[in-house]
């Protein structure tokens, strides 16, 4: 998961960068306010959205949820388990071995010959 968010961050920033290059700034348009251009107003025609403007604020939404995303991931870590952290405790303890029955003879063992 951490992997998939980090493949879409840099995406997403290597595109907004790209979008952003390519977008006509309004201070181009600031010179034809004073001579012979025709613009809108001094900082350019503010006119509607254009596509570029718009995959801009798309990029950059997704980039702000990406950081927001990486941010929550690396502020809670996952704990790390091995297998026998899975395992549990009653499962590894040895089960309790009963004495061994003593003969009435006295002796230790009837397997040993006499």
């Amino acid at each position: 998961m951490e992997t998939l968010v980090w493949v879409v961050h840099v995406l997403t920033a290597v595109v907004l960068i790209g979008l952003v290059l390519m977008q006509h700034g309004k201070g181009a348009d600031m010179g034809a306010a004073f001579g012979t251009g025709s613009a809108g107003s001094l900082f350019g025609s503010s006119g509607s959205a254009n596509f570029l403007s718009r995959s801009t604020a798309v990029a950059a939404t997704l980039f702000f949820i990406t950081s927001l995303s990486l941010t929550y991931i690396y502020s809670h870590p996952a704990q790390q388990q091995g297998v026998m952290d899975k395992v549990s405790p009653a499962a590894t303890q040895a089960a309790p071995v009963a004495p061994a029955a003593i003969p009435a003879d006295g002796s230790k063992s009837n397997d040993i010959p006499k």
